[in-house]
């Protein structure tokens, strides 16, 4: 993650989001399968979690992980190429900038994901009803649920289920894609 405040903001939702569900500590770590103790590091903003922890964090609250990320936000805003939180994958070189997240009322969160060859990204369901949208904007990605893998290239997009098992394999170096998620 980037230096600007996210692990804050991070700290802030998690607290919010469990006490909302009126969970305590012990059930979140359990039903996201971490420690105790790295959820507490994460809410006192003492942790870096990576982008797996905060899915698996997500799916446990049933919040789309866009809610653990994204500060409130002014009416007009510009995130230039190359800024913004960046969140990191423990499994591949794969990093999420998540450009935007859905309004209350709205399901639908916008990132930007760039990957580098040589390890895979799989990720675990998410909240049922999710699907993702992809667009690839440089370079190739083999993506989609892990029984169905698609092969996309510069300009391709394709849509899969993201409440099942899938993964983002980048096939040339400094490919980038839009992801698109939609939470039903």
């Amino acid at each position: 993650m980037s230096d600007t405040g996210i692990g804050t903001v991070i700290a802030a939702a998690l607290r919010r989001e469990r006490e909302r569900a009126g969970l305590s500590l012990t059930e979140v770590a359990r039903r996201a399968g971490i420690a105790k103790s790295t959820l507490s590091q994460l809410e006192s903003g003492a942790a870096n979690p990576s982008v797996e922890t905060l899915w698996s964090l997500g799916v446990a609250l049933n919040v789309p992980f866009a809610q653990l990320v994204e500060p409130v936000t002014p009416p007009v805003r510009v995130i230039r190429a190359g800024e913004g939180d960046v969140v990191r994958s423990d499994q591949a070189h794969f990093t999420g900038t998540l450009l935007a997240s859905g309004p209350p009322g709205t399901r639908r969160d916008i990132y930007v994901i760039r990957m580098e060859p040589g390890a895979v990204r799989v990720a675990e369901p998410h909240l049922v009803g999710s699907v993702e949208h992809v667009i690839v904007g440089h370079g190739a990605v083999r993506v989609g649920p892990v029984d169905a893998l698609i092969d996309l290239s510069a300009g391709d997009y394709a849509t899969f289920p993201g409440d099942a098992p899938h993964s983002y394999e980048a096939l040339t170096p400094d490919t980038w894609l839009t992801l698109i998620m939609e939470h039903r």
